[in-house]
């Protein structure tokens, strides 16, 4: 009888093979996993859709903005037209000097009334009464001067009036520079004095003639 025993080997017994996930196979492979593949896939398509939609909201925010009522309307406001002539500058120029001249004195007032005082010192030759005197020496002469410069300021006041009336008769919506409106309504002021102050001296409501005593 053959006692000797054979000893099992000392092999360490093979482990039992444990199932792999796809992905660690995957990764034994070499090869992506495909849950990978398909986030990458995923993201690239999100970022091909937000470029190709971007330009179409760019495009669409000014058309937009270019539909927006407010925007028209304010662009169909009619603007006044700021036009300034060379004849509107110079008559309003001319009828604030007239007006000025008027209220100091005129040269052709002062001869005037220089001559009719000639005439009345011939006059007064004759002259039977004191009244009547003063009147032939001072009183036409005084009287004439106060026509004179009425004249001249009213011709000032009227051609005041036609500078600042002549855009409503003329092309629509043209307004005068600020300039020239101020100097013919400067004009307007000082003929409209005028007109009050040699009109009452004129009719003599303000300094009227001396009578003479007694």
């Amino acid at each position: 009888m053959d006692t000797t025993k054979t000893s099992a080997p000392l092999t360490p017994e093979a482990d039992p093979a444990e199932p792999k996930t796809p992905a660690q196979a995957d990764r034994a492979d070499g090869s992506t996993p495909a849950a990978t593949k398909a986030d990458t896939t995923k993201a690239e398509t999100d970022v091909s859709t937000s470029d190709t939609e971007a330009p179409t909201g760019e495009a669409a925010g000014p058309t937009d903005g270019a539909d927006d009522p407010d925007d028209l309307d304010g662009l169909e406001e009619p603007k006044e037209r700021i036009v300034g002539s060379v004849g509107a500058a110079a008559s309003a120029i001319v009828a604030a000097g007239l007006g000025l001249v008027a209220l100091s004195g005129t040269w052709v007032s002062r001869v005037i009334a220089e001559r009719q005082t000639l005439i009345g010192q011939i006059e007064s030759v004759n002259a039977t009464s004191t009244e009547a005197k003063i009147d032939a020496l001072y009183g036409n002469a005084w009287h004439l001067t106060a026509l004179v410069n009425g004249v001249v300021s009213t011709l000032a006041l009227l051609l005041a009036v036609f500078v600042l009336a002549r855009p409503a008769f003329g092309v629509p919506d043209r307004v005068l520079p600020v300039w020239i409106r101020s100097v013919a309504w400067a004009a307007v002021a000082l003929g409209a004095l005028g007109i009050l102050l040699f009109g009452s001296m004129y009719f003599d409501l303000l300094l009227p003639m001396p009578k003479a005593a007694g």
